[in-house]
């Protein structure tokens, strides 16, 4: 099983091959990553805000998650894997964070500095402030953030 962790494989197939290889005969894979941020748009307008405040380099460590959401390229890295088959099913859900604030906040202490993308409190300050507006559609009249978000959840067979 491998949850939301293979976009950040730099060669996925391989990295595929040796999951099946692992298996026993007959055993099941379950691989989920995160759909195209086309399909999540409050993290595209994040992203998006990312590029125009900060940089495309933290832009591209927020797209980092969503890279493998296009579901016509993620069903070919399977045979390439060899693999014969893997079934897709897509997933929808809700996101809900405290405001907008905690939501942003995370991705710019948190994740952000993971992926080697530390900002000056500075910068934090005014991607914090410019969020208000720019996320403002994903907010509930009580300060509350939530939107839609999916994953794909692709599972396929050892033979």
């Amino acid at each position: 099983m491998s949850q939301f962790g293979l976009m950040f494989f730099t060669d996925r197939p391989r990295a595929l091959r040796e999951m099946l290889r692992v298996l026993v005969p007959g055993g099941r894979l379950a691989v989920a990553v995160w759909d195209s941020l086309d399909n999540i748009p409050a993290y595209a307008s994040e992203v998006a805000l990312l590029e125009q405040t900060v940089s495309r380099r933290a832009a591209d460590a927020l797209r980092a998650p969503f890279v493998l959401g296009n579901r016509k390229d993620l069903a070919t890295l399977f045979p390439e894997a060899g693999m014969a088959s893997a079934d897709i099913t897509t997933h929808h859900g809700t996101a809900q964070f405290p405001s907008i604030r905690t939501m942003v906040e995370a991705d710019l202490r948190g994740w952000l500095p993971m992926m080697g993308v530390t900002l000056a409190e500075d910068q934090i300050g005014l991607v914090l402030e410019e969020a208000e507006h720019a996320l403002s559609v994903y907010a509930t009249a009580d300060g509350r953030v939530t939107f839609h978000l999916s994953a794909h959840l692709v599972t396929a067979d050892k033979p």
